[in-house]
């Protein structure tokens, strides 16, 4: 969601933190600001509604500079979108810039005004700002004091930078719940909310973990663990690229993205394959035989598009490895009394792994006696990486795009790979041998499909008018047409709904008319004559309808066929994903919405 930069070093901050800024634009927000300490220890704040652009041009028109600052990007949570609202905000000689979302803020307010605190803004941010000032000022004590007697006082998941102007030579982080990353350079360092922002000048990271508090000097770091004890974190080598972050050739980086998917499967197969073939998974090879052989029921916990991976999933681990699998939302999962299954086995997906219901349930679950827990994600370093038993990375690289692409392939492309190896520990080598043959042939088979993209485009062009989209989907297509609805829903903004094909008759049905639009998947199975009933169903009552198949259908005019590649039954979920994310997109497109960017969204859903 929002997103933090900060730097000291000997020279200019300015384009540092603006550049930073600018990278994390995928994140979601909806006005930016900057602040300096320049050199004559004047505090320089320029904040904006909008585009970080506004705030790059604001900047440059009245040419500041500043050895140490910080810079923000806002996605309203307390307050509505106003230049008063943006960070950063300050409180006298205090400067403060804050992810999260601070939930007895309104307690804390009340008890400040009482101090004699003005409010400018109506954020939990100035409530942070003022209480700093405050508890400094009661015993004049050094800021990282004053920061840990004030987190005390602080209820909710966060992460802050704070910068005292009477001591312009220091940042001090803190985290609690919100990631936070300290960037290693050899004239200066830096911190921010994503190492994405830090990749063109750094690739040596150090990641706080929860409780942390950092002091940060041009020199040194300092960082002291929630026990305000002294401690050395690791420091990491990035391997991201940042020419990965670019577009390149492509209009959008979620364009980008579906093309990407191949090579990220690939990517991720061969992460994972041994030269006989078999997988090999070194995060967890240790433990694995022993918790998968004894589990006798897996949980799954995620939220939005990760949730859809785990919905496909569970199809794959109890029909192939014969292995009782739930999936629940995570925000539901953590919100009441749960009666755990026994020898239950939990797992949890995220993209970026700190997607703020995710983790709550992730601690929610080591409470209640679980055999273990892994979770699947694409951001080493990330927090649920770190606080889970074991992990798997999948290998989709930096995923910039809102609507997520190749991140739902490889993580059912590793969920299935994962099935193959307990049906492994369950002698089942037959389905472990079918899965990795089926799997390695994806890549080459989506390429194919996107090699159909004008056909796609021109379905999107006639769709862009519509208000309302049903997808039907049978089985584990059934999530699929979920994961497309909801592309439509992020990107497009169309109202787009997925049933379950054979839940038609009990309600859904009512909607059908010449002014319905229905999207169908439908490739041959044993599914395949129910779902063409399905499809006679909606004909006769006018519907318009969209199938995607492998198969022709005698049909009538208002049914349209998107003939598909054939491709083995085990991996077609991945596939027929493909062309409902290129739908999406040219939809999107010819609309002429902020695809990367689209509104009220964000990439890491950081608060609950």
């Amino acid at each position: 969601m929002c997103g933090i930069v900060a730097a000291v070093t000997r020279y200019n901050i300015i384009n540092i933190l603006l550049e930073g800024i600018k990278k994390l634009e995928y994140r979601g927000y909806d006005s930016s600001g900057l602040a300096v300490v320049d050199h004559k220890n004047n505090i320089i704040r320029i904040r904006c509604v909008g585009k970080v652009n506004e705030l790059i041009k604001e900047v440059n028109k009245k040419k500041i500079s500043g050895h140490i600052g910080m810079a923000h990007t806002r996605w309203a949570t307390h307050g509505k979108i106003s230049k008063e609202n943006t960070h950063p905000h300050i409180s006298s000689n205090i400067i403060v810039v804050h992810n999260g979302v601070i939930n007895n803020n309104s307690i804390l307010r009340v008890f400040l005004k009482k101090q004699g605190y003005i409010f400018y803004s109506d954020t939990d941010t100035e409530v942070i700002a003022h209480l700093l000032h405050w508890e400094q000022n009661k015993k004049k004590d050094s800021l990282q004091q004053t920061i840990r007697k004030s987190i005390k006082k602080l209820h909710g998941n966060y992460s802050m930078v704070v910068i005292d102007k009477n001591n312009p030579f220091q940042l001090i982080a803190a985290r609690s719940g919100s990631p936070l990353v300290i960037g290693l350079g050899e004239e200066g360092n830096f911190i921010a909310s994503d190492q994405i922002a830090l990749l063109h000048i750094t690739k040596r990271f150090v990641y706080l973990e929860e409780g942390d508090v950092a002091i940060v000097k041009k020199k040194e770091i300092n960082i002291f663990n929630r026990k305000n004890f002294k401690i050395e974190r690791k420091v990491t080598i990035s391997n991201l690229q940042y020419k990965s972050a670019k577009k390149g050739k492509y209009s959008h980086y979620m364009e980008k993205e579906i093309y990407e998917q191949p090579i990220s499967i690939r990517n991720t197969l061969k992460h994972y394959l041994k030269e006989n073939n078999s997988i090999y998974f070194p995060e967890l090879e240790s433990k694995e035989k022993n918790i998968f052989y004894h589990a006798e029921h897996i949980q799954i916990v995620a939220c939005g598009t990760s949730y859809n991976a785990a919905l496909v999933s569970k199809y794959w681990f109890e029909s192939l490895a014969n292995i009782p699998c739930d999936v629940e939302i995570a925000s539901e999962f953590s919100s009441r009394k749960l009666a755990v299954r026994k020898k239950s086995f939990l797992i949890t997906l995220s993209q970026s792994g700190e997607t703020a219901d995710t983790l709550s349930a992730l601690r929610y679950a080591k409470k209640l006696g679980y055999l273990g827990n892994l979770t699947i994600c694409n951001m080493e370093g990330s927090s649920l990486v770190k606080e889970s038993d074991f992990h798997i990375l999948t290998q989709a690289g930096i995923e910039i795009g809102v609507a997520s692409t190749k991140s739902f392939t490889t993580q059912l492309t590793v969920l299935l790979m994962l099935v193959a190896k307990i049906a492994d520990f369950k002698k089942k080598y037959f389905i472990s041998k079918k899965i990795i043959h089926s799997l390695s042939t994806l890549p080459s088979q989506i390429e194919k499909i996107l090699k159909k993209n004008e056909l796609i485009k021109t379905i999107a062009n006639k769709l862009s008018n519509k208000k309302n989209i049903l997808f039907l989907g049978r089985g584990e297509y059934y999530p699929i047409a979920i994961e497309g609805a909801l592309k439509i829903k992020e990107i497009a903004y169309i109202h787009a709904e997925a049933y379950p094909a054979g839940e038609l008759k009990h309600g859904p049905l009512a909607l059908i008319d010449e002014n319905m639009t229905v999207i169908i998947i439908a490739p041959k199975n044993l599914l395949l004559e129910k779902i063409q009933n399905n499809i006679k169903e909606i004909c006769l009552r006018g519907g318009l309808i969209y199938v995607f198949s492998d198969q022709d259908f005698d049909c009538e005019d208002n049914v349209h066929i998107i003939k598909l590649p054939k491709v083995q039954e085990l991996i077609a979920p991945i596939f027929y994903i493909i062309p409902l994310q290129l739908l999406a997109y040219y939809i999107a497109l010819s609309k002429g919405k902020n695809i990367d960017q689209p509104r009220h969204l964000a990439k890491s859903v950081t608060v609950e």
